[in-house]
């Protein structure tokens, strides 16, 4: 990062850090409430800031810990945390960091803040040396819950949320891929982390729609013939909902937010593509009394699959959030099983690493439905994903040299 970047992206970092770690706001809606004013280069700095020091406050605070002697305010906490990752993670020169984090905080703190950031630019990088990164940048109950589910791997997927995740596309039939990308096995084309996706050419004429490679094997392992009745539940923003388009599907989707709503008819407008948009609770929804040959539901989730794109996940959830999100999804997956016409097949989804919202569920009573086993010549080159009962579990730590994958459950069953 270089030195002229000024005080307008250091404060707009700030606000972002206190929105998300103090007042557990997500990070789109902190960036979203920035002043208006605020420039496009400043912003996109500043997010860059502050997912930095969300990957990694656990061992930005650790650095800074031997140089406290009493816990700050949380405001001066995050600017000195910001100072760190500047210097530590982010290149910017040391007087630009230590300076204007200093000018982030409270007068009676400033001499603090300049004296322990000097210390932290002498020691340079190499004091995040000798730190266990993983343990320190995972809260514990994360940590607890994918020790057991994991064992040993859990080292391998915290590091894996160290780094920012590449931009990951998936074409429209016939479009070609922008410049500049490589195609991963199942068709998805990623960019290098950072990549602006509507710079991209052909972003405009709908050639193209971000989706983690992950997240387009729900839709592909659904295997949606043309003309079939296909219904998505909880659908937006609409990468899967346009695959099953993209497959010849005839789709119902189904989203209750209307917000969220808006923006699933936003994105099918762009890309050119028809599918019918209904706002209703999918546990309630009736549907007419439809029914339908295919049915997919990607439920909400806690959404610990995706920390490498949303840092701010760690400080948003708790423990406590997995049973009442995992009984959600359970009246979701009997919802979606009563639209589903005979001979029909459901795939359920959730981006979560949590087994309770995923693995848990292949016990689901699911009264005239069988389990439906994913077969290795379904998904080349993912058949190690493969797991017990014939589901898919993908995880950040898989593709390690290829810049990883979002944490994703994958579960199929079909109608008698």
């Amino acid at each position: 990062m270089s030195s002229h970047i000024g005080s307008p992206t250091r404060r707009a970092a700030l606000a972002v850090l206190e929105a998300v770690i103090t007042r557990r706001r997500p990070l789109e809606e902190a960036l979203d409430a920035l002043p208006k004013g605020i420039a496009p280069r400043d912003k996109a700095a500043a997010h860059r800031i502050a997912a930095a020091v969300l990957r990694r406050a656990g061992s930005l605070d650790a650095v800074l810990e031997p140089f406290l002697r009493r816990e700050p305010p949380s405001e001066v906490r995050n600017a000195l945390r910001m100072g760190a990752a500047e210097l530590l993670l982010l290149g910017t020169p040391a007087h630009a960091a230590v300076a204007s984090s200093v000018t982030l905080v409270p007068k009676p703190f400033a001499g603090l803040a300049n004296a322990v950031l000097r210390r932290v630019a002498e020691a340079g990088p190499a004091a995040l040396e000798g730190l266990d990164a993983e343990r320190l940048d995972t809260p514990p109950w994360l940590w607890s819950a994918w020790h057991a589910a994991y064992g040993p791997a859990v080292r391998a997927l915290a590091a894996a949320h160290r780094t920012e995740a590449p931009l990951d596309l998936s074409l429209a039939p016939g479009a070609t891929p922008p410049e500049g990308g490589t195609e991963l096995p199942g068709g998805s084309w990623r960019y290098p982390a950072g990549t602006h996706v509507t710079a991209l050419a052909g972003f405009a004429e709908g050639g193209f729609w971000v989706q983690d490679a992950a997240a387009t094997l729900p839709a592909r392992v659904l295997a949606v013939r043309p003309g079939e009745k296909v219904l998505d539940l909880c659908a937006a923003p609409g990468g899967k909902t346009a695959q099953l388009v993209a497959a010849g599907g005839q789709v119902v989707a189904v989203e209750r937010e209307p917000k969220r709503a808006a923006r699933l008819r936003e994105n099918l407008a762009r890309l050119r593509m028809a599918a019918e948009v209904v706002e209703a609770d999918a546990t309630s929804w009736d549907a007419g009394g439809a029914l339908f040959d295919a049915v997919l539901l990607d439920a909400p989730c806690t959404a610990t699959g995706t920390i490498r794109r949303h840092p701010d996940v760690p400080y948003l959830k708790r423990h406590r959030d997995i049973a009442p999100m995992a009984e959600l999804q359970r009246k979701l997956l009997v919802a979606a099983a009563r639209r589903l016409a005979p001979g029909g097949r459901l795939v359920f989804a959730s981006c979560s690493l949590q087994p309770e919202e995923g693995e848990a569920h292949l016990a689901a009573d699911l009264p005239g439905l069988r389990p439906f086993p994913v077969r290795p010549e379904e998904v080349p080159g993912l058949a190690h994903m493969i797991v017990a009962g014939g589901a898919l579990r993908t995880r950040p730590d898989y593709w390690p040299e290829q810049g990883g994958m979002d944490g994703f459950f994958i579960a199929r069953w079909r109608r008698a």
